[in-house]
C-alpha cells in the first residue's frame, strides 16, 4: 500500500525539480515553444501526482483498484511525460518516438476511466439500497 504513496512522493518530488529545472536553467536553452511542450509535460505529471494522492486516500477504492488506478497512472507519467522530457532534454527527436507521446495519453485515459468505473458501481451499489 505504501508503495504507491512512495512512488507518488518521488514523482511529485521530481515533477517540482523539473519545474523550477526548466522555469531557470532551461528558458535560455529551449525556444518557446519547446519550453512550453516541457512545461506541458511537468504539468501532466502534477495533475496526476495530485490524483495519485486523493486515489491512494480514498477508503472507498479496494487495493486492487488502487494498485490499477496508480500503476495506469505511473504508466502515463512515465510515457507521456518521460517522452516529452526525453526529446526537450536529450538529442531525441519528436519524430524518432512519437509513438510514446499517445501510449502515455492513454494510459493516463485509462486510469481515468477505470477511476470513473469504480464511481460508477459505488454509485450502482449506492442507488440499490
Amino acid at each position: 500500500m505504501f508503495k504507491n504513496f512512495i512512488i507518488t512522493c518521488f514523482l511529485g518530488m521530481l515533477g517540482i525539480i523539473l519545474g523550477a529545472f526548466g522555469a531557470h536553467a532551461l528558458k535560455e536553452v529551449l525556444t518557446s515553444d519547446e519550453l512550453i511542450s516541457f512545461n506541458t509535460a511537468v504539468r501532466y505529471q502534477m495533475y496526476h501526482v495530485i490524483v495519485l494522492l486523493f486515489v491512494n486516500m480514498y477508503t472507498g477504492f479496494s487495493t486492487k483498484q488502487k494498485n490499477t488506478i496508480s500503476w495506469l497512472f505511473f504508466s502515463g507519467i512515465f510515457f507521456f511525460s518521460g517522452s516529452i522530457y526525453a526529446i526537450q532534454l536529450t538529442e531525441l527527436t519528436a519524430t524518432s518516438i512519437w509513438f510514446i507521446t499517445p501510449i502515455g495519453g492513454l494510459f493516463f485515459i485509462l486510469g481515468w476511466a477505470f477511476m470513473l468505473t469504480g464511481f460508477l458501481k459505488k454509485n450502482e451499489k449506492e442507488i440499490k439500497k
